[in-house]
């Protein structure tokens, strides 16, 4: 797998050769500060922390503020910034990387290509079928940057109503975001996502009112089809997001039948604080995705939790406090994971927030996934099977994982190749996936790019670690595999060969024998 360039001002991030090129020449950075400045650009144009950028850089070790300190120093160095116009500080907040960052053309976006039961990378070579949509992150407009969760779940939500249209393609939430507060040209972001259209926006929130703009853009000949100021008190923010659709949909696709149509409207909570609790909750979510800090699996459960005595009607909310218990249940980070009790829990939500709504996709996907690890196989495959009926734009990379586990690895490489036409910027557990289905199809040397292409873009997801250590033992590299586990000891102490759930719910005893036997040779013990 390639690894990508970033251009910003004059200069450039060389990731092939570890080189920081500007107008002075090539400069060789310390690993630590390269990989400093790596994460702010990649995350170019938002506030990242300094606990983030530590989990994210030295997520191993315990480190003092004062390693990142020296880290930033020597990058705006190498940059020249000493007037912070690059990597500002936020005082008591974290860094911003404030430069336009740019990827080389060759290697914009990250696409797929079936070929001999695997996944590539090549850049734009396959356009998305009919009409396509990218919704972009909506502007916070009201210059408040604890206000930037309302404008993410807005943007979520409008993405989230328009894949229910089976005639528009809708790239997912995680390329989107990958433009959030980059300067851009709708014709590029066009050419990278592969889409016809882009929606754009922004939100403002006063103490009763809440005020979004919304644009649609036609990404080759930049042209406005389309632009609305919704004015409107807060409690009318889900008639908002309707309207938005209902307009979007209308310009782009020209034949709906009136099923997709109705079915937009099923998506909201019943009352703001609900909804600003949810949405609160999603940001939290996300930082768990980004940093595997089990803190953050807690607050999301406390915020979800609130939100769904709020309102007990909500299918959705239901369906997110459900995954806090699944996720409890199966994350080796977790000090208690393989608790039956979280796993009790999970389903019972989960099926409680079909109850609310059977026709909600990821309803049906969260109970898939908690059917799955009550080694319900089938059952699973049913429920994911029925969520992409429900939402042909569905797409979610725990059910190729599911597939794998069910003995279905060439399937499972299918699936992911679906995935990413959906969300070219797709995050690193997809290749976690990809890298254990190469695995189970005896492909070891070829399961290395994937999953080492995990662990680069996310140190802390754990799987592509494990999964590795595994793949080096088949390799004829214990060392390293060893070497590796004892890093995953650090970060998970708890974990064991038999405490984790996952290794019993292989269908193939062989496919369990072939994982078991590596991580046992790479030094993981039974108890």
């Amino acid at each position: 797998m390639s690894e990508p360039r970033y251009f910003f001002d004059d200069c450039a991030l060389d990731c092939v050769r570890g080189i920081l090129s500007t107008t002075n020449g090539e400069i060789t950075l310390r690993p630590k500060t390269f990989e400093v400045l790596r994460f702010l650009i990649e995350n170019a144009g938002r506030l990242v922390s300094r606990n983030e950028l530590l989990d994210a850089v030295w997520p191993d070790a315990t480190v003092t503020d004062e390693s990142l300190t020296q880290c930033i120093s020597e990058a705006r160095n190498a940059l020249g910034d000493s007037t912070q116009r690059i990597i500002k500080t936020l005082p008591k907040r974290g860094y911003l990387f404030a430069s336009s960052v740019n990827r080389d053309a060759s290697l914009a976006v990250e696409q797929t290509r079936i070929e001999d039961n695997s996944i590539s990378t090549d850049a734009g070579r396959h356009a998305l079928d009919g009409p396509s949509i990218a919704v972009l992150p909506f502007s916070n407009l009201s210059g408040d940057a604890s206000q930037d969760y309302l404008s993410e779940g807005i943007t979520e939500d409008i993405i989230n109503g328009l894949s229910y249209f089976s005639d528009l393609s809708v790239i997912a939430r995680s390329s989107s975001f990958a433009y959030k507060r980059r300067a851009i040209d709708v014709r590029n972001v066009g050419q990278e996502l592969n889409v016809r259209y882009i929606v754009e926006g922004g939100v403002r929130k006063s103490s009763d009112r809440i005020i979004i703009t919304a644009r649609l853009v036609d990404t080759r000949s930049g042209v406005r089809r389309w632009a609305e100021r919704f004015d409107r008190v807060i409690g009318d923010v889900f008639s908002i997001q309707d309207d938005i659709t209902r307009s979007i949909v209308r310009i782009v696709v020209s034949h709906l039948n009136h099923a997709e149509i109705e079915r937009i409207s099923e998506k909201a909570p019943n009352s703001w604080t609900a909804y600003d609790l949810t949405m609160r909750g999603d940001q939290v979510w996300r930082a768990l995705e980004q940093t595997w800090n089990v803190a953050h699996l807690f607050e999301a459960r406390r915020l979800f939790a609130d939100a769904f005595k709020t309102d007990p009607s909500s299918a959705r909310i239901c369906a997110r406090l459900a995954l806090t218990y699944i996720r409890a249940y199966a994350d080796p980070a977790v000090a208690h994971f393989g608790d039956v009790d979280d796993l009790k829990r999970g389903v019972e939500l989960a099926s409680k927030a079909i109850s609310l709504d059977p026709n909600l996709p990821f309803a049906r996907s969260q109970l898939g996934w908690a059917y799955f690890w009550m080694a319900q196989q089938d059952a699973a495959e049913e429920e994911f099977a029925k969520a992409i009926a429900l939402n042909p734009n569905f797409s979610n990379f725990h059910y190729p994982a599911i597939l794998v586990f069910g003995g279905k690895a060439a399937k499972a490489l299918d699936v992911l190749n679906a995935h990413l036409r959906l969300d070219p910027f797709h995050p690193p557990q997809v290749h976690a996936v990809h890298g254990h289905a190469l695995y189970m199809l005896r492909r070891h040397a070829d399961a290395v790019a994937p999953l080492s292409e995990c662990i680069r873009r996310g140190p802390q997801v754990i799987l592509g670690q494990i999964w590795l250590a595994a793949t080096l033992v088949r390799l004829n590299q214990p060392e390293a595999a060893r070497a590796l586990a004892t890093e995953i000891r650090t970060r998970a102490p708890h974990f064991t060969v038999k405490r984790w759930p996952a290794l019993s719910l292989y269908r193939d005893g062989n496919d369990a024998d072939h994982m078991i036997d590596a991580l046992r040779q790479a030094g993981f013990t039974d108890q």
